[in-house]
């Protein structure tokens, strides 16, 4: 029976970490592969080699506090660790049913603290220090992404372009025996620079995705009674996660109207890099977090403060009178209004991967209004932030971890 159910745990294991895998990959190289800076086999592998690389170093940490920190080691039983894992898979089903970027690592820790609860071992302290984290960690993703979108997005809006190529950036010449790699003719200096930096952020984010989610995987196999070492379940997660880069990844890399997908290049690599230098910290600190949630923090806060531009700070402590409410969905993709309606902005992820040319830049470029000043393009925040829709993300991030404790505490007093 206990090897029935380690079986069980693993390919459960390996069902998580399959989707897992084929979402993040989605995330980490949608930029790289819609501007046709890599192909998607070269981004899933790209993804799959950095997110070893995590999950073999910072992940470690992650790990150790998910499989005997929160409770100890010995409540991993094997059929409580299928149960944990069956519970993190079922957060995964519902947050692609409701469209809602849900965390996985929340609910995982959700139905870890379910059992806890129902053992009598729940490290009560240190799930303070986690559930203070995860306030904390969207908090700052929404006030750094203000902070950017305020006073420093319209000024990279301005001097920083991304190009869309017809043809890959990097060229296979085929002529001789052995296929020798070239730039594309097309690509100047400052689209190389350019090209570089979406490459080397994916894989940044990639490392992120595999330090923050190689225990949402296996965690419960590591902690019960020695199943997995850590070094086999760093393995063990992190094949799971190829498997799903390589399959189901294509098609989300392919997909068109996910809200990543309508931002401009360059929102997505500064929300990139916030979202995943804040996990990356929590990380190294054994704090498991939401890559997901930290992103769309981002995004709200980059939406926002640069909706907000055109006010000062005064003027936007005074309340106003507030127009009647219509209905409205978050439209990310506004930020690639920032500049005059004549000048457009560099191609959002979606208008490459729907084939669509951008408008030409004209020769030269109107100076950013100031803050506080009414600029030719002015945007009004609720173009950028919808406060209903933002609520109802909240929502679902604290609904899911709730729905993971009070569903698996029942099921673990049965089985305990």
């Amino acid at each position: 029976m206990v090897s029935l159910l380690l079986v069980a745990g693993v390919l459960v294991a390996v069902f998580v970490g399959f989707n897992i895998g084929g979402s993040s990959t989605g995330v980490a190289f949608g930029p790289a592969v819609g501007s046709r800076l890599t192909r998607k086999t070269t981004a899933a592998a790209l993804f799959v080699g950095f997110a070893f690389l995590g999950a073999w170093t910072v992940g470690r940490n992650v790990i150790a506090t998910m499989s005997s920190s929160i409770v100890p080691a010995a409540q991993f039983t094997p059929a409580a660790s299928v149960a944990v894992l069956f519970f993190t898979g079922l957060s995964l089903l519902v947050s692609n049913l409701y469209g809602v970027p849900a965390s996985t690592s929340m609910t995982a820790v959700g139905a870890i603290v379910g059992l806890g609860l129902a053992s009598g071992t729940l490290n009560q302290a240190l799930m303070f220090v986690i559930v203070s984290a995860w306030i904390v960690a969207p908090l700052l993703s929404f006030a750094v992404g203000i902070v950017i979108g305020r006073y420093i997005y319209p000024y990279l809006d301005r001097y920083v372009a991304f190009t869309k190529f017809d043809l890959h950036f990097i060229q296979l010449d085929r002529s001789g025996t052995i296929p020798r790699p070239h730039l594309n003719q097309n690509a100047s200096p400052q689209d190389v620079v350019g090209s570089l930096s979406v490459i080397i952020i994916a894989c940044y984010m990639a490392f992120s995705a595999g330090a923050s989610n190689a225990a949402n995987a296996v965690a419960p196999l590591v902690g019960s009674g020695g199943s997995l070492t850590v070094n086999q379940g760093v393995l063990l997660a992190v094949a799971a996660f190829g498997l799903g880069s390589f399959t189901i990844a294509r098609r989300t890399l392919e997909t068109v109207g996910d809200d990543i997908t309508e931002l401009p290049i360059l929102a997505s690599l500064i929300v990139s890099v916030v979202g995943g230098t804040v996990i990356t910290i929590l990380s190294y600190l054994g704090i498991p977090a939401s890559l997901a949630v930290s992103t769309t923090s981002t995004i709200i806060g980059l939406g926002w403060g640069r909706a907000s531009r055109a006010a000062t700070l005064a003027e936007l402590a005074t309340p106003t009178p507030e127009p009647a409410a219509v209905d409205m969905e978050v439209a990310t993709g506004a930020l690639a209004a920032s500049r005059a309606e004549d000048v457009p902005t560099g191609p959002t992820i979606g208008d490459i991967a729907r084939h669509e040319e951008p408008g030409e830049k004209p020769a030269e470029l109107p100076d950013v209004p100031e803050v506080g000043e009414k600029g030719p393009a002015d945007l009004d925040k609720k173009s950028l932030f919808d406060p209903a829709a933002a609520k109802r993300i909240a929502t679902m991030w604290v609904l899911t971890p709730s729905l993971a404790v009070s569903a698996s505490y029942p099921v673990f007093l049965f089985l305990l």
